[in-house]
């Protein structure tokens, strides 16, 4: 099969990490593997990928699109967080300057771990085995927690206990295919949040986690001198935005009534798909 021409591949590339990556970001079901196996997709078809200045530049406009999309969709709560923030200035609380205060304290735990493991050491642990055996392994802890965990518990109610262990269980998000919402979201049901609550904390959350990823992101695109971000980066962030706030529409309503049964049997499926074609051959695909 002869290679698609040139200049199909920047648009045929932008469409499937800006939808791959939006609808995965908030989906607890690994945005890593469905990144992996979509680039390999890509490769089979003798589609070449861009360079990596490109590449960067579009990973940082899909995740700025997939932060709008949930700042849009939970913009009562933003605005809810903001209000109390400024609240602060003139003395007064108020459940607003909880919950600001509870996503900032389950945020920290990321910022300081992701300082300390940033680059290299996070590319040592990179594979297809460990996306793998990730994605199945936490999707079986998932389904626990879903299965066993209380339904009895909403935000509103959320300790500086809870808020502390969502936030540690967040940082194992730094291993591939872990899924930062479906960690997160797994914690908040062993804390016996109602589904509906333990994804909508989980987004919350994915603020900040998504803003400091795209700021040092952004830092070392500044330090390579490359900045002209273009029509493409506009198109990605735009194709991301619109995924985005689709699958975080859907999953919460599917969340009213139901559980996180059919992403668990997906993530498994997944799994045992890259397991596959980790272990074909005997090769070991990194």
């Amino acid at each position: 099969m002869a290679p698609l021409e040139s200049r199909f591949v920047p648009l045929l590339f932008i469409v499937v990490l800006a939808v791959v990556q939006g609808i995965t970001e908030f989906l607890p079901v690994s945005s890593s593997g469905h990144l992996e196996l979509s680039w390999r997709a890509l490769d089979r078809a003798e589609v070449a990928l861009p360079p990596e200045e490109q590449r960067l530049i579009l990973f940082v406009a899909v995740h700025l699109g997939s932060l709008l999309a949930v700042m849009l969709y939970f913009w009562r709560d933003v605005w809810a967080m903001l209000r109390g923030f400024f609240r602060l200035f003139i003395g007064r609380g108020g459940p607003d300057l909880k919950l600001l205060a509870m996503v900032i304290v389950a945020s920290l735990p990321l910022v300081a771990v992701g300082f300390l493991v940033r680059g290299d050491l996070l590319d040592t642990v990179y594979s297809l085995q460990v996306i793998g055996w990730s994605t199945i392994g936490f999707g079986i802890l998932l389904f626990v927690g879903d299965r066993f965990g209380l339904t009895v518990r909403r935000t509103e109610h959320i300790t500086l206990t809870d808020a502390l262990f969502i936030g540690l269980a967040q940082v194992l998000a730094l291993l591939p295919g872990t899924s930062r919402s479906g960690v997160t979201m797994t914690a908040a049901r062993f804390l016996g949040f109602e589904r509906g609550e333990a994804a909508r904390f989980s987004l919350l959350l994915s603020m900040p986690a998504i803003l400091g990823a795209s700021t040092l992101s952004g830092y070392d695109l500044y330090q390579s001198g490359n900045l002209q971000l273009g029509l493409d980066a506009a198109m990605a962030a735009g194709l991301a935005f619109v995924s985005a706030w689709l699958s975080i529409a859907l999953m919460m309503a599917w969340l009213r009534s139901a559980g996180f049964t059919p992403f668990v049997v997906y993530r498994l499926a997944i799994g045992v798909i890259i397991l596959w074609l980790a272990y074909q051959n005997g090769a070991v695909a990194g």
